[in-house]
């Protein structure tokens, strides 16, 4: 069961990563874009590293509060439930 979960993890925070930096690419291309729903949506599913990482090293979407102020804010949100999930387990 932690195995999959942990290759859950890693399978969303690389797609998240990844999207960011092709939304990236487009945007420097002006072609159809990833619509930010999505990017939020993959970072709410669990993929706020990458979400985050993606943000950081491709210089995406950081002047933008939802990204800039939301994608951390779902990160705390994550780590506290499973936080919690781990002490109900103990």
């Amino acid at each position: 069961m932690i195995k999959a979960v942990v290759y859950y993890l890693l399978g969303i925070n690389l797609l998240a990563f990844l999207l960011f930096g092709i939304d990236k690419w487009k945007a420097r291309r002006d072609r159809w874009r990833i619509p930010e729903a999505t990017l939020l949506l993959l970072a709410a599913l669990g993929g706020s590293i990458g979400a985050l990482a993606g943000m950081c090293v491709f210089h995406h979407k950081t002047k933008h509060k939802k990204f800039a102020i939301g994608l951390p804010l779902i990160l705390l949100a994550q780590v506290a439930i499973a936080y919690f999930i781990y002490i109900k387990t103990l």
